[in-house]
């Protein structure tokens, strides 16, 4: 019992410590381009007449210990001409240790551009409330370590921002989720015990090939960086048949590749589910990552309709 205790301490240690010496990443997804309103506050679909929202559940290198868990929620519709508003949550645990949870409300001014484009500015503000545990550990040097010596409880503001340009076709973001670089960060006699939160910028973009009315195909990608961490890029490729079935694959520059699949089981309800094999040293201590989404597109006006699947 002492030594799987053990072991768990070093594996969260190492994962905290990750994140004081690379400054913290924020979660990532696989299926980004479904989860858009998570990271950009001026996504938009401009449709009146829905209300749009998801889920999204991550668990991050599978049977690693302490491996990362995600949840998200959003939903966001347009509230009057040109103005669309939303909320969105990121809940993001690292084992029974490291709990964070942020929320936001959104707001986006949508200008048209021309006749079948349009630009959107966005902002977004809330809080995010972070905690620690860290009763159980068990260290290996005669003295507790000191970065590990007392719980954490902490709630700091924040706000974002974002551009993002579409048309039917395709889409271009530029964000920055957490403009305010708040400090989960302590120093004492040089010794560093907690990790800091530094602003993350995401680049985003896809596009919709259409081959004939039943085949479409939908490249896209993700580019995430933040001060003091390699850039991260993800590379995307799905294809939709009869506007019912999507899959694809990604890869992730120097982590993983994944699979992706999803199916839309009517006008309202969407379902999705992606596969991530670590390609880094990593891999060697994990078995994978998992992603499920639902997505759902609700009438406001409660009459139904007939709307083409989210592509974005």
């Amino acid at each position: 019992m002492t030594s799987k205790i053990t072991k768990y301490s070093i594996v969260i240690m190492t994962l905290i410590l990750g994140f004081v010496s690379h400054a913290q990443q924020d979660p990532q997804y696989t299926q980004y381009m479904y989860n858009m309103s998570v990271m950009n506050p001026a996504y938009a679909t401009d449709d009146e007449s829905t209300i749009s929202a998801g889920l999204l559940y991550r668990s991050q290198w599978t049977r690693s210990v302490g491996g990362p868990t995600t949840g998200t929620f959003f939903a966001h519709t347009k509230i009057k001409n040109r103005i669309e508003g939303g909320l969105s949550i990121v809940h993001d645990e690292i084992g029974d240790v490291v709990k964070q949870s942020s929320v936001y409300a959104d707001i986006a001014y949508v200008l048209p551009v021309s006749d079948n484009s349009k630009l959107s500015f966005g902002i977004k503000a809330g809080a995010t409330f972070f905690s620690t545990d860290f009763n159980g550990f068990v260290y290996s040097d005669p003295l507790p370590d000191p970065a590990f010596a007392e719980n954490i409880n902490r709630t700091f503001p924040n706000i974002g921002a974002g551009l993002y340009y579409f048309t039917e076709d395709y889409y271009l973001g530029l964000s920055v989720p957490n403009l305010l670089q708040t400090k989960h960060l302590k120093e004492d006699s040089g010794l560093v015990s907690e990790a800091s939160e530094n602003m993350h910028f995401f680049l985003t973009g896809g596009y919709v090939f259409n081959f004939g009315e039943n085949f479409k195909f939908k490249p896209a990608f993700m580019t995430k960086y933040v001060g003091g961490s390699p850039l991260s890029l993800d590379i995307t490729a799905n294809v939709l048949v009869y506007d019912k079935v999507e899959f694809g694959a990604s890869y992730r520059l120097d982590d993983s590749v994944s699979g992706i699949v999803n199916f839309s089981m009517s006008s309202t309800v969407s379902i999705g589910y992606a596969y991530d094999h670590t390609l880094s040293n990593l891999g060697r201590f994990n078995s994978g990552s998992h992603e499920i989404f639902l997505l759902f597109n609700i009438d406001k006006f409660g009459k139904g309709y007939d709307k083409s699947p989210r592509f974005f």
